[in-house]
């Protein structure tokens, strides 16, 4: 079996890994992953009892019980670098034996679930929905990285959006990953589900044009036109992707649901969105506290 080098997995002196400086016991079974740090102490405030607090740059952690369930709230930052980051490391805390750096033979099965903004493409979809990524659409390139990435995505799907779209070849080839068929069943009768794009960027990957000009400036006319056997993409956000694949490849469930704080048709943003992301959190806790342990 492979022992992983202190390069490769790096643990810090206090038994915690390295960015997230959480330790193995640590960390529950149920995790919700927000993007902003502040935003975790906003989920935590439904919690009945803390057990731990735990804080290291943009990644703040805090694990305790909603309505009997053991539960992790944990701010990941923005952007796929960061869930690069975080996914991996949940990941080694729950099936990385830390004493001797090798795989656990028995794994452990987390579920993960991304509560975010988003800004809507589609003109029907409104501010303060709830949208649930069905299918994430990245537009990174980070699953690329990993062994076994077509073995996840939707290649049909892949190769059709490239199509209609006409690419940029230059650009990182985009990859669709499904969410966790029974998270969908879950949340299904409190969102709209959809296909989600995560970008690498705020700006021109997601379309907008401040003084720099996209690539492309027609690329988000092609993506709202985009149909592939009755579906369309509905939203972009910046994480989500990553999310899908990397859970995918490591035998997590997992998904994103977002909600809108944007219409870009209809070019109107919505600022005092709290309201909205305050039903988000207690219809996610709500569900999550019912499922069935993996």
């Amino acid at each position: 079996m492979r022992t992983i080098p202190a390069s490769e997995l790096i643990i810090n002196d206090d038994g915690s890994i390295f960015h997230l400086h959480l330790r193995p016991e640590q960390l529950a079974d149920i995790v919700i992953l927000v993007g902003d740090p502040g935003r975790v102490a906003l989920v935590a405030s439904h919690f009945e009892r803390e057990e731990c607090r735990v804080s290291n740059r943009e990644f703040n952690t805090v694990t305790g019980y909603y309505k009997g369930r053991r539960m992790t709230v944990l701010s990941t930052g923005i952007g796929i670098g960061n869930i690069d980051i975080c996914v991996t490391e949940l990941d080694a805390l729950a099936n990385v034996d830390f004493a001797t750096r090798q795989e656990k033979a028995r794994k452990r099965r987390l579920t993960l679930v991304r509560l975010g903004t988003s800004g809507a493409i589609q003109p029907d979809i409104e501010v303060g929905e709830l949208v649930f990524a069905r299918t994430s659409l990245g537009f990174d390139g980070l699953l690329s990285y990993y062994a076994g990435r077509d073995a996840v995505c939707d290649l049909a799907l892949e190769e059709a959006f490239v199509a209609h779209t006409a690419w940029y070849e230059k650009m990182p080839r985009p990859y669709f990953v499904d969410a966790d068929a029974g998270l969908l069943d879950l949340f299904r009768d409190a969102v709209r589900e959809g296909i989600t794009i995560a970008a690498p960027g705020f700006y021109a990957p997601q379309g907008r044009w401040v003084r720099l000009a996209p690539h492309d400036p027609e690329l988000n006319r092609k993506i709202e036109s985009f149909r592939f056997e009755g579906r369309r993409i509905t939203n972009f956000e910046m994480e989500g992707s990553a999310l899908a694949g990397l859970a995918a490849l490591m035998g997590h469930r997992a998904a994103t649901v977002c909600t809108i704080i944007a219409q870009r048709i209809a070019k109107d943003a919505c600022t005092d969105y709290r309201p909205f992301v305050e039903r988000m959190i207690s219809t996610a806790l709500d569900r999550l506290a019912t499922l069935e342990q993996a």
